[in-house]
């Protein structure tokens, strides 16, 4: 509970945080707008194709980035690294704080912008895909984040070019798309939501990458730790 607190605090205390709550407010704002000029079927497009690809993911990166990079970048996870504790469990408590925060800012304002459009089924839907797709993408930007010093470059390059780029012009990057794979669990609520992959692969590569990419980080600041580098 004190390095969630801790996490908590660093994400809460620096300018990211405008940032993680700029984005939504945008989507949401876009979706109204589209929604009073034209209807909500053509507002509802937006989220599929904007909130998940890309703003999302986004928010994560934000969060993942700022309960970890910060201390990688100033030597003082070190510190926290010499007390006697899990580092897996280190790794556990920032990535539910910033699984927290991308839900809060990621997530809930996706199903703000979908009951705007005026259909509750799909609005839930796309939340349910967003949960799913929130709580992939940041164990992985987590994991980004405890291996290099440039995790946000590193993970924005993956969101633009494989999320949001290469998933809209090839169709078989949805089998390897975190964002697709939610909207696969999504699916299953409203068939208004694209059906990119087979539903038991969404879900178990979902759980794959989410496990992995805690553990993962976790390793990374054990043998950060035993090496002493950084």
């Amino acid at each position: 509970m004190t390095i969630a607190k801790l996490a908590l605090q660093a994400l809460l205390g620096r300018r990211r945080f405008f940032l993680l709550l700029a984005f939504p407010v945008l989507l949401i704002g876009l979706v109204a707008l589209v929604t009073a000029l034209t209807d909500g079927d053509a507002a509802f497009e937006i989220l599929p194709g904007l909130g998940y690809p890309l703003v999302l993911p986004l928010v994560a990166i934000l969060a993942a980035s700022s309960v970890l990079g910060p201390e990688v970048d100033d030597g003082s996870i070190t510190y926290l690294l010499s007390k006697p504790v899990s580092r897996y469990g280190v790794a556990i408590s920032k990535w539910l704080v910033a699984l927290a925060a991308t839900l809060v800012a990621g997530a809930l304002p996706i199903l703000v912008a979908a009951l705007i459009t005026g259909d509750s089924t799909r609005a839930v839907a796309l939340f349910v895909g967003a949960f799913v797709a929130g709580t992939t993408y940041s164990a992985l930007f987590l994991a980004i984040s405890a291996v290099t010093r440039h995790a946000v470059i590193a993970s924005l390059m993956f969101v633009l070019i494989w999320e949001s780029l290469l998933g809209n012009l090839f169709s078989g990057i949805a089998w390897l798309s975190i964002g697709q794979w939610g909207l696969r669990v999504g699916h299953e609520i409203s068939d208004q939501l694209p059906d990119p992959a087979n539903l038991p692969y969404a879900i178990i590569a979902s759980l794959v990458v989410t496990v992995v990419g805690v553990w993962f980080a976790g390793d990374r600041l054990r043998s950060f730790s035993l090496r002493g580098e950084d």
